[in-house]
């Protein structure tokens, strides 16, 4: 529970620490040992590099060619990212979206009627 109190106190998830104590002859008690995870644990974490993930997911955006515009515009307006495109008289755009905002991005392109959208794998 020490360790994992200071996972908490960083706010990290998707992390592994591990403590190993080498007894040395002397007795800590359970006190001592609390305290000895606890800091153990607190000086890996400070001493780390943390590294901040979005997660990600693949949005399929199929249409005609003349909605081009009005699909390029959305694009930019929120910032999504052009991961792969097929430009032909019926277009297909694959965009990357953050996981959380998916659910409001697919709302949003419900309004075009023109546009079939499918979250790939």
């Amino acid at each position: 529970m020490p360790i994992y109190g200071q996972i908490q106190s960083f706010a990290v998830t998707n992390v592994l620490v591990a403590v190993a104590r080498v007894f040395g002859g002397t007795k800590l008690g359970v006190g001592g040992l609390i305290t000895a995870y606890k800091e153990t644990a607190k000086l890996a974490l400070e001493n780390s590099v943390i590294t901040e993930k979005v997660l990600m997911e693949r949005l399929s955006l199929s249409f005609e060619y003349a909605e081009m515009d009005t699909i390029m515009r959305f694009i930019k307006k929120y910032q999504l990212e052009i991961i792969d495109q097929k430009l032909h008289l019926d277009c297909e755009i694959i965009v990357s979206v953050q996981k959380d905002s998916l659910p409001s991005v697919l709302e949003l392109l419900e309004a075009y009627h023109k546009i079939t959208t499918k979250i790939l794998e």
